[in-house]
């Protein structure tokens, strides 16, 4: 299970990202198959593509036990 703090210390990082960095991130994310086409992230607001590259990260972070 991911501790608060170290969920806390990711979603800091996360929302200090800009819109480029996130989109790359979520295109050479491991440890999760995400397939996203640039048509999709392109029609995503920068919040939303946080909000799924956070969910992604938590998720592979659980189950590493992190």
């Amino acid at each position: 299970m991911i501790s608060a703090s170290s969920f806390d210390k990711l979603a800091s990082s996360i929302a200090s990202l800009d819109e480029s960095e996130v989109k790359t991130r979520l295109k050479s994310f491991t440890g999760l198959k995400l397939d996203f086409t640039d048509k999709y992230l392109d029609g995503q607001s920068t919040d939303k593509l946080r909000h799924i590259l956070l969910a992604a990260m938590a998720t592979r972070m659980r189950g590493i036990g992190i």
